[in-house]
């Protein structure tokens, strides 16, 4: 028998003490391994361990009073209330079902939907261009629509949520002239942003419901698969909660939602005032030299927008079902690219990209796909039939 009373070395390596071993040390990897990449140097133990733990302890003290610095600024920033009962958030969200299904009958103006996988976005009062829309990304590109282009802000909106925040004195009367919408379904997300500061004045007052969740500040986002850093402040946001951003919070750190805070649906409105210097797309700015030739004199305003624009998402329909099914990821756009410019020999196999084709039967012998591919996948004897999952 080993020692320690283990008659498997396995046994000892999954043994809950050596699970608080790897617990309590993965800290102090994580800061070795970063403070290796700044320095350089990875450290001689026995030689200058002493050098090394000192500067491991100075360069962690340094690290966490900086995050703690700023997280006090961040919830200087922060002022949050309980304002909304339960009867009274379940009155709004009514009418928030009531906003989408008017978009999915295609009641509203084009610009005033906006469809993502996970979240959809309304638009009222004023409306504007920002991430993907953007011929030229980057913090101050962001643009205000042409005065009409957005539905004005619903009654509803008026007297169930801004009078109340009024008569709390949490907004002046006639503040806000900006209501947004954001539907998200579980697992949706928005990334690490700044409400852009040349767009919109300050506070940003936003009202929660359906269920809770939580707004994160200084978040990184990687993707492929997505992955969220840890917050430097986590917010939590209840159900009928109001929360205003000012100051640190709302201009000099990020915020987001993560994937991981979205488990039920969730939906929060979004009061803003737009500055009177804002910029803003103008019709007349669009000149004949920048519109296509076999562009008509008699399309329409909005039809010239999308010549500076990209097209908008608003086309696409929102699937209740599309929180149990993964999203299209770039991969597999890629694969689908390299199966029509590559020739056969150099496909990866169908089978590769899951979240891309969907078979009715599992994946065949190779021999039997080449006999289906002769047939262009349309025979009748194909036992095989490929379906391109769209994006939801």
């Amino acid at each position: 028998m080993a020692a320690g009373g283990y008659a498997d070395l396995r046994e000892k390596l999954q043994s809950p003490h050596r699970e608080k071993q790897r617990a309590a040390s993965a800290p102090y990897n994580g800061r070795k391994r970063k403070l290796e990449a700044e320095t350089g140097e990875a450290g001689l133990p026995g030689l200058c361990g002493g050098a090394d733990e000192y500067e491991h302890s100075k360069y962690h003290s340094d690290y966490d009073d900086e995050r703690q610095g700023e997280a006090r600024r961040v919830k200087q920033g922060i002022r949050q209330v309980r304002l909304f009962t339960a009867d009274q958030c379940t009155q709004i969200e009514t009418q928030i079902d009531d906003v989408v299904s008017r978009a999915e009958k295609g009641i509203y103006r084009d610009h005033t939907v906006d469809r993502a996988p996970l979240r959809n976005k309304y638009f009222f009062g004023e409306g504007y261009t920002y991430g993907s829309q953007l011929e030229k990304r980057g913090p101050g590109q962001e643009r205000l629509y042409p005065k009409g282009d957005v539905d004005d802000i619903p009654d509803w909106v008026h007297d169930l949520v801004i009078k109340k925040l009024v008569d709390h004195r949490i907004i002046p009367e006639g503040f806000v002239n900006s209501a947004v919408i954001n539907d998200y379904q579980p697992g949706g997300c928005i990334v690490s942003h700044v409400d852009p500061i040349h767009i919109f004045e300050r506070p940003i007052v936003s009202v929660s419901f359906f269920s809770d969740s939580a707004l994160c500040f200084g978040c990184k986002f990687q993707f492929k698969p997505i992955r969220v850093s840890e917050p430097v402040y986590y917010l939590p946001v209840r159900r009928g909660s109001v929360t205003v951003l000012s100051d640190y919070a709302a201009d000099e750190i990020t915020h987001c939602i993560r994937p991981q805070d979205i488990r039920e649906r969730r939906a929060v409105i979004i009061l803003r005032k737009t500055r009177t210097d804002a910029p803003r797309l103008e019709s007349k700015s669009l000149t004949s030299s920048v519109l296509p030739v076999h562009m008509s004199n008699r399309q329409s305003n909005s039809d010239r927008y999308q010549v500076v624009l990209k097209q908008k998402r608003s086309h696409r329909k929102a699937d209740p079902d599309a929180a149990h099914r993964p999203r299209i990821l770039e991969m597999d756009k890629e694969e689908n690219r390299r199966s029509v410019i590559l020739p056969k020999h150099r496909r990866r196999s169908d089978c590769a990209a899951e979240n891309y084709w969907r078979k009715t039967h599992d994946c065949v012998d190779d021999d039997d796909d080449d006999d289906d591919e002769g047939d262009d996948g349309g025979g009748i004897d194909s036992p095989v039939r490929k379906v391109k999952m769209r994006r939801h």
